[in-house]
């Protein structure tokens, strides 16, 4: 298979170690990957402030970078469910169907694509799982607890794979960490509490670290621990399920 790997701009220039974790853990389960060296910005930044109709730039790049490939894997649930309901573009509305239809968060694809049922890694400390709003709300990554359904995680299933890790039970499951974008800009006190009381509930459970597949929601709540000068410190899952000990 064709897999292109799609790197979100905030982690490509914030959290390096994150692409690199999640091109990693890719290769060990036998998936040959390229990385379209042009990407840039997906546009989510500008569709969330109402400016959608200015992201077309961004949305024809992105076309032209991950046309023809099978899969294109993304190590963050909010850029992925961006693509997947906001890739237009009226020239090539063709490709921007299939690349919608081929996109995948990581743990999306590792369950649902991959199937992986082991996996090489080691992480033993208590660890806290956030469930980012898009990745549970959009791409159904895992339950919500309000439905009266059966309880599923795909990235909770991936992490009880690794040896030593104990997951701490959260009194809210997936509650918001506040992030949400350019929320935090907008409505930085709310934002501020949300994350305070995300970051509460981890410490009270006593986890050690704090892990999501969302980098971004982790870069919140990470600035929110310094400021505390907490211990507690964040992991994106990719990290976790590449076998990065610390």
């Amino acid at each position: 298979m064709r897999v292109a790997l799609f790197i979100p701009c905030y982690v490509n220039q914030f959290y390096p170690q994150v692409a690199i974790a999640t091109l990693q853990l890719l290769e060990k389960l036998g998936v040959t990957v390229q990385y379209p060296v042009n990407q840039t910005c997906c546009g989510q930044p500008m569709a969330n402030s109402g400016f959608e109709h200015l992201a077309q730039g961004c949305n024809t790049l992105f076309i032209k970078n991950f046309s023809g490939f099978d899969y294109i894997v993304c190590p963050s649930g909010s850029c992925t469910l961006h693509i997947k309901d906001h890739l237009h573009d009226e020239h090539q509305e063709g490709k921007a169907q299939e690349i919608r239809t081929r996109v995948y968060e990581l743990t999306e694809f590792l369950t649902d694509v991959l199937h992986v049922t082991k996996l090489d890694a080691k992480f033993p400390y208590r660890v806290g799982m956030h469930q980012s709003c898009h990745g549970q709300r959009g791409l159904h990554l895992s339950q919500m607890t309000e439905l009266v359904e059966k309880p599923f995680s795909k990235p909770l299933q991936l992490l009880q794979m690794v040896e030593g890790v104990e997951l701490v039970e959260l009194d809210r499951k997936d509650e918001c960490c506040g992030f949400g974008g350019t929320f935090c800009v907008a409505e930085e006190a709310v934002s501020v509490k949300m994350g305070k009381d995300r970051v509460a509930d981890h410490i009270k459970q006593g986890a050690e670290y704090i892990t999501a597949a969302d980098m971004s929601c982790l870069m919140h709540l990470e600035g929110i621990l310094k400021r505390q000068k907490s211990s507690v410190q964040v992991k994106h899952i990719a990290e976790i399920l590449n076998g990065e000990g610390v």
